[in-house]
């Protein structure tokens, strides 16, 4: 497993925990969990702490784009796990150089292994919605 797909999956485990904890995901907490999970490699800890910083930073975007693709669905009705996942597939999306389509197949083997089993289908709808909507030009719409 590459450090960037590790370090996505240990981003969304530290929001998980802040959104459970009602806490924001401070720098003490991210160390903490780095090492109880024993995360050894800079550059991984490195581009979780990245992440983690960066949906802390932008929720409030990431959130309002949650809402306006998860047609039918607030905040509250999306299970903490999928919401954490979103946060952070919006916010790389919207704020690194990661390719759309990187970030739609993390978001969706991430969901694979940690959320619900219609997740999936769910993060899908929502981040591919986004994309067309946003990053595909008009041309490869059709």
């Amino acid at each position: 497993m590459g450090k960037r797909n590790t370090g996505r999956k240990l981003a969304m485990q530290i929001l998980y925990q802040a959104e459970l904890s009602k806490h924001p995901a401070t720098k003490e907490m991210r160390e903490s969990f780095f090492d109880h999970h024993q995360v050894v490699l800079v550059e991984t800890r490195s581009w979780a702490s990245e992440l983690v910083e960066g949906v802390n930073s932008h929720q409030k975007e990431c959130d309002a784009l949650i809402k306006k693709y998860a047609i039918g669905w607030s905040l509250d009705r999306i299970r903490p796990v999928d919401l954490c996942i979103l946060r952070l597939a919006f916010y790389e999306l919207l704020y690194t150089d990661s390719g759309h389509g990187v970030v739609i197949n993390e978001a969706i083997e991430i969901a694979r292994r940690y959320a619900a089993m219609e997740s999936p289908k769910f993060l899908n709808g929502i981040l591919g919605k986004y994309v067309e909507d946003r990053c595909l030009p008009v041309s490869s719409r059709e």
